[in-house]
């Protein structure tokens, strides 16, 4: 097999949720590149729409599924719906997240904080539960997790949802320990500060940024493209013997 065959995603199936934009469109992208057919998965109709006919204008093969990440029927029918219009599911790659308090931890409320985990932490891990199956079925496959270098370390302001961050980097671990005898790969990312809406409230802040970039070896804003690469390789047979695994994608910050 050829270094560029490694890459190959052709007859793969590939869900990927927050894919409307930013980080989860690019993984999208660069796995509808490779080969795959891609449900592009977020909250909104309209936007994932309009994420898989700009996908679909340049010849890849994705199709719209919404879903409420931590809703239980919806993430059922997210599984469902892409089975039984593409036969199964080889790739799953959990980027929805929520984050409705940039502050202090304790301005963080009990519904906040329970909304935190249930996105971040709990729908991961549900979704998850329901590829299994399918999967397992299909001799193996891939789960991709996106964490944050907040689990790796508490970021300023952004306390319970580095929590959350922290919980799946555990939960990657878990499930990969559990599921590697059934070929079932579960690895992280970790972006750094990658500019897209999400965090725009740190990279808009000139002081926020500033501190970063004196802090970060590489001093640019990364777009969301960057997390692709690594996204891919995970995904793919080009990281076949890796398992339980966490990448940082963020300029050497966490150095």
């Amino acid at each position: 097999m050829s270094v560029l065959q490694k890459f190959d995603l052709t007859d793969k199936v590939a869900v990927v949720t927050g894919a409307s934009k930013g980080i989860g469109l690019a993984i999208a992208r660069a796995l509808g590149e490779a080969g795959a057919s891609v449900v592009v998965s977020s909250r909104k109709q309209e936007a994932i729409e309009q994420a898989a006919a700009d996908l679909q204008k340049d010849g890849l093969q994705a199709l719209p599924l919404a879903c409420q990440v931590g809703e239980a029927a919806s993430m059922q029918a997210l599984v469902d719906n892409t089975v039984k219009a593409l036969g199964g599911i080889d790739i799953l790659v959990n980027n929805a997240a929520t984050n409705p308090v940039f502050g202090p931890a304790i301005q963080t409320d009990s519904a906040a904080f329970d909304k935190i985990m249930q996105v971040n932490v709990k729908g991961p891990f549900e979704l998850a539960k329901l590829v299994y199956p399918h999967m397992q079925a299909r001799g193996g496959g891939s789960i991709i997790n996106i964490s944050s270098i907040g689990g790796l370390r508490p970021e300023p302001w952004l306390g319970i949802y580095s929590v959350s961050k922290a919980a799946l980097l555990s939960l990657t671990q878990v499930l990969a320990k559990e599921w590697g005898a059934d070929g079932i790969r579960v690895n992280a990312i970790c972006p750094g500060l990658i500019k897209t809406k999400f965090s725009q409230a740190l990279w808009q802040d000139e002081k926020i940024l500033q501190r970063v970039m004196r802090q970060q070896p590489l001093a640019m804003l990364a777009e969301p493209e960057e997390v692709a690469g690594i996204a891919l390789t995970l995904a793919s047979p080009a990281g076949r013997f890796i398992t339980g695994a966490t990448y940082t994608v963020d300029g050497g910050l966490s150095v």
